[in-house]
């Protein structure tokens, strides 16, 4: 039996409501976990700047489509694990780089093909890329990513395309 419209008009909203709960709830913790405060006025003033911000993405269509969707799934959480190991593997390159006595830095700017991706993984993969010490997205444009690295090893690690194919796997059905 075929979903009535009706039907999928309400699956879509309850989709939508859950993305919102989900954002809402996302931006609370952000708010609590990074302020640290405790008190009533600093509580209701981060309540009223979480509900400000929920208005306006609604206002804005955040919530309109699968574009921008919270997609949370055990890929995501692997990738944010790897990721974090690739933040400290290159926080002590580029320490150790900095630290030598002689300064021994190849920087150079690469271009990464990235047009396979969605535009939502594009962002997540110059994020990424941004995050990892040594390495810098310049900028994005119609799927090439331009990035500036430190060192020949940096140029390396993105040629060889590991963050691409992790990023490329996240939300892949």
């Amino acid at each position: 039996m075929k979903p009535s419209p009706e039907d999928k008009a309400a699956s879509m909203s309850a989709g939508r409501f859950r993305a919102y709960l989900m954002f809402v709830v996302l931006l609370i913790a952000g708010w609590v976990l990074w302020s640290g405060m405790f008190k009533p006025l600093l509580l209701g003033l981060g309540a009223f700047s979480c509900a400000l911000v929920a208005v306006i993405a609604v206002r804005m269509g955040y919530f309109d489509s699968n574009t921008f969707a919270l997609r949370f799934n055990s890929r995501l959480f692997g990738f944010w694990a790897w990721l974090l190991k690739e933040i400290v593997t290159s926080s002590i390159e580029v320490a150790r780089v900095v630290l030598a006595r002689e300064l021994q830095l190849s920087t150079k700017v690469v271009d990464i093909d990235a047009s396979r991706l969605s535009r939502v993984d594009q962002a997540i993969l110059g994020n990424s890329i941004t995050l990892t010490p040594g390495t810098l997205t310049l900028s994005v444009e119609d799927g090439h990513l331009r990035v500036h690295a430190l060192t020949i090893e940096g140029v390396e690690a993105l040629r060889e395309g590991e963050m691409l194919r992790r990023v490329a796997a996240i939300h892949e059905d």
